[in-house]
């Protein structure tokens, strides 16, 4: 994929979040609600330099993307660039990099998924589905119809995130009730209904602040053809909200191509399916979207969509603890492998490639460059997830910290990331906002797993065992296939000086491991509260030579400080300082 910057005028309007400071899509800059202006080739320049945060970028390409010509001598850009410095100030977020060029340093977040002043912010609930209709489709539908109206140009709307959308959802709470914990202005929610030969979606939206109604509209297509019922949302949402006094002028939005084969079909539907089974993060149903994937994959190898969705499903594999890393990185390679053609979705697939790099290669450089290239890409929750995961596993504690609250400002109830949070919170040894962080995930999102696995380890560990216990047995009686589960209450009934239940758990994860891939690097922090803490050393061995994804955050933890003055602990540490060097 060519990262070559495009010239000035051709660099897309976007807004971006980095240091303390807003570039909004129209060029104004701000510092809080501090406005600056800035002159249009440094406007030109912070535009160039955003698009490929962390990433170097030479000289002649600036001139090139400013100018439209080089300059060998760069007398202008050294000129323009200290002007933009200067009034950045007093952050320091521009670097020069020795013959390579220059970078933005600063964690930057693009901002053009984000609500804007101008467009009203619409939050779209999964469709509920009648008689002969799969559930899944609900679910699909409302995604494709946010993707059509998020790449509609002009944008007339601001979409919510998708995932605190499906979390408030699934509480079942009543939908002005969901629009208004969203801050959302608009509501689009309604029934897919099943016919003859046909798919019948009846869609309503209403207004948040008062719920009153504001239009109904059938769509109807055959039901081979269950796509194009989001391009037509799209286009009737675009349509009636230019009715409304937003004008709508020049580039559509992106047809839905259609089906022509029932392969592409078949391959559509599989993908579908697996999307909605693997949100639950339970084994089985991550299981068998796996393996959905992979045959959408075989049967359309131009569905990006069920190639992003298999990389991140393996690496989310992976850190549960339901798959090896040798096996996942398997299956991103496989998502990666023979794309048709260049297709402006693969950069999607950058992170989860950066993260293989990383933690099964051990190929620090390039897992760099991938993670640099996709850090301009639109927001996503799963890749949020991925890239904060390597810098925790990078020692970068606080890039990620930055990283987590960023994206948590646009997608509140996402519990994946609020649990992160509270975990990068604790590797950076901010113990009492780890631990109230911990606090309101567990309460926040009893029903996601997570929440529970996490909130037990954090809990535990700072004195607050016997809660830290009885969060991890609701967690292992709902969820007795997972196997962290039964690490995180292990260590809590350690903590609280329970040592024979907590040894009883372990052995019971060693005889799993002989049905089964069991992760077992977590029961290092175990063996360390009950003071043996040679068969915690053994665990991070076993951990470095499987290429365990947790094997770098473990060494990080604070939970295994006691550990740290061995000669052998500092031998495995020093892995990834010399990783980091090497790049």
């Amino acid at each position: 994929m060519d990262r070559s910057l495009p010239a000035a005028a051709a660099i897309r309007p976007v807004g971006y979040r980095f240091a303390d400071l807003r570039l909004e899509a129209d060029g104004t800059l701000l510092r809080g609600e501090t406005v600056f202006e800035l002159p249009a080739q440094e406007l030109s320049l912070l535009r160039a330099l955003l698009a490929r945060p962390g990433e170097a970028i030479s000289p002649d390409e600036l001139n090139r993307a400013l100018w439209g010509a080089t300059d060998p001598f760069s007398y202008q850009l050294a000129a323009c660039l200290a002007s933009l410095k200067k009034r950045l100030q007093p952050a320091d977020c521009i670097e020069s990099v020795d013959r390579c060029g220059y970078r933005i340093t600063a964690i930057v977040e693009a901002d053009a998924h984000l609500r804007t002043h101008s467009l009203p912010l619409v939050a779209i609930l999964p469709f509920s589905t009648g008689y002969e209709v799969p559930e899944y489709y609900g679910l699909a539908i409302a995604e494709l119809a946010m993707e059509q109206l998020e790449r509609a140009r002009p944008a007339v709307v601001s979409i919510a995130a998708p995932e605190s959308v499906l979390t408030l959802a699934r509480r079942e709470l009543p939908r002005q009730q969901i629009g208004k914990m969203l801050d959302a202005d608009l509501l689009l929610t309604g029934q897919v209904m099943a016919t003859p030969g046909r798919y019948r979606l009846r869609a309503e939206m209403m207004r948040v602040e008062d719920g009153a109604p504001l239009w109904v509209e059938d769509l109807i297509v055959e039901r081979e053809q269950i796509a194009e019922l989001a391009r037509d949302l799209a286009d009737c949402v675009r349509l009636r909200l230019h009715r409304e006094g937003i004008p709508l002028q020049a580039e559509a939005a992106p047809v839905v191509q259609r089906e022509t084969s029932a392969a592409r079909r078949e391959a559509r539907d599989l993908y579908f399916r697996a999307h909605h089974e693997w949100q639950s993060m339970e084994r089985h149903s991550m299981q068998d979207a796996m393996r959905r994937l992979l045959r959408a994959v075989e049967l359309d190898p131009s569905l990006m969509a069920a190639r992003v969705d298999l990389a991140h499903l393996a690496i989310f594999e992976c850190i549960h603890g339901y798959m090896s890393t040798r096996i996942a990185a398997a299956a991103v390679r496989r998502a990666a492998d023979g794309i048709p053609a260049l297709n402006e979705k693969a950069e999607a697939l950058l992170p989860a490639l950066g993260w293989i790099e990383f933690h099964f290669d051990r190929e620090a450089r390039s897992a760099l460059r991938m993670t640099a290239r996709a850090e301009g890409l639109p927001y996503d929750a799963s890749n949020t997830r991925v890239r904060s995961w390597l810098l925790l596993s990078r020692g970068r504690i606080g890039e990620g910290v930055e990283l987590l609250r960023a994206a948590i400002r646009h997608d509140a109830y996402s519990p994946g990331l609020q649990t992160a949070l509270g975990w990068a919170l604790h590797l950076g040894g901010e113990r009492d906002a780890s631990v109230a962080q911990a606090r309101d995930t567990v309460d926040a999102f009893p029903e996601y797993d997570n929440s529970l696995f996490f909130g037990a380890m954090i809990l535990a560990h700072n004195g607050e065992a016997g809660r830290a216990i009885e969060i991890a047995e609701t967690l292992a009686a709902r969820a007795p296939h997972y196997d962290l589960a039964i690490s995180a209450h292990a260590y809590a009934l350690a903590c609280a000086g329970r040592a024979e239940e907590s040894h009883n758990l372990l052995e019971r994860l060693q005889w799993l491991s002989r049905e089964r891939f069991v992760l077992k690097t977590l029961n290092a922090a175990t063996h360390v509260v009950l003071g043996e803490a040679d068969l915690a050393l053994a665990e991070l061995r076993l951990a470095n030579e499987s290429r365990c994804p947790w094997f770098f955050q473990t060494l990080a933890d604070p939970r295994l400080a006691p550990l740290r003055g061995r000669p052998e602990f500092a031998a495995l540490a020093s892995t990834l300082a010399a990783m980091e060097a090497g790049a």
